[in-house]
């Protein structure tokens, strides 16, 4: 049987995302954000590392480094611990140059589950910003989805005026509790709950609708569209543009730049897929989620445990990584003395 061919649209598949959907660009590569112009821009350790290492970056390590030799003593560990902090706020600052809208800048995964840590890194990071002048409306705070994540997420929104991007989420146990927590806006990780079923089951291959990433994100959007939450969702993590296609109509997705420029070279006419209208009309029961059930929730679901676990360990790895490359360059430095 042939194929039904695709519709051509004169429109560039990413011009078409762009009217249903806010695009978020998943890089620290700024020469990517004024090529595909999105409204925001989401970083990582990974991505920062990453960046870190173009020659054409150096000079913002260098600035981040300078400001913890002023600021942070004698003391090498606080040196250390604030060039890593103001290497993501200099990034972040270069970052807001280029995009009309928010930067997510990541506390340290390592903190995953130290709910005083977290809200403390946030607010150290959010004083950069505004040091700077740079308005917190326009950072968003990224946390892990841990139930200590999550606490801190409460805490920083409710009392703090912080908003928050709780990432690593895999699950609906965690989107609900993020919703109820009445955070910003949340990143379920199409791309590795995908690898996770290509691993771990017989299916190593999926209909856009039916990837599992992309129907765990629709039943979420569903779901707090259907109940009136005020959290956004945010798709994250693709691992092709068939995955974004299958989400159009996402409150935000943010994509790499590779993904961008396929996009940006397609012209299928795509289907808008989730709507307000399509998720009020879902019977999705409303539930409510405290510590013991989310963390049974999350024991039953082996792909969002492993998932889970797996981004905080590799995060935590490229934070090392940053760490060990600022280490080299602080040296033996205590404000001048050897």
């Amino acid at each position: 049987m042939t194929p039904t061919p695709e519709k051509k649209s004169k429109l560039t598949t990413l011009d078409q995302l762009k009217k249903v959907t806010t695009v978020v660009a998943d890089t620290g590569d700024f020469k990517a954000l004024e090529t595909y112009q999105p409204t925001d821009a989401t970083t990582n350790p990974s991505l920062i590392l990453q960046a870190s290492e173009m020659e054409h970056y150096k000079q913002l390590v260098k600035d981040a480094i300078d400001y913890a030799k002023a600021k942070g003593g004698h003391n090498k560990e606080e040196i250390v611990s604030l060039a890593m902090d103001r290497l993501f706020v200099v990034f972040g600052m270069e970052i807001l140059k280029i995009v009309p809208g928010r930067v997510s800048t990541e506390v340290d995964a390592r903190l995953s589950f130290d709910v005083q840590g977290q809200i403390d890194k946030a607010l150290r990071l959010i004083k950069m910003y505004e040091d700077e002048g740079i308005d917190r409306k326009r950072i968003l705070i990224k946390l892990s989805s841990t139930w200590e994540g999550i606490l801190a997420a409460k805490e920083l929104e409710q009392k703090h005026g912080i908003h928050v991007n709780m990432t690593l989420l895999f699950s609906f146990a965690q989107a609900v509790a993020c919703a109820e927590a009445g955070v910003t806006l949340i990143s379920p990780f199409v791309g590795r709950i995908y690898d996770w079923y290509i691993s771990n089951t017989d299916s190593k291959k999926f209909s856009r609708l039916e990837d599992p990433g992309v129907e765990s994100v629709t039943k979420i959007y569903n779901y707090y569209k259907k109940h009136g939450y005020k959290t956004v969702v945010m798709g994250a993590s693709f691992r092709n543009t068939d995955q974004i296609k299958g989400l159009f109509g996402c409150d935000l997705l943010t994509i790499s730049p590779k993904l961008l420029q396929e996009l940006s070279e397609d012209h299928e006419t795509v289907e808008t897929h989730l709507t307000v209208d399509n998720a009020k009309a879902q019977d999705l029961e409303k539930i409510s989620i405290d510590e013991k059930q989310f963390r049974w929730m999350m024991n039953e679901d082996a792909m969002a445990t492993d998932k889970l676990a797996d981004g905080i360990r590799k995060f935590a790895v490229d934070a090392r990584k940053l760490e060990k490359m600022i280490v080299a360059q602080v040296g033996d430095h205590t404000n001048g003395s050897t």
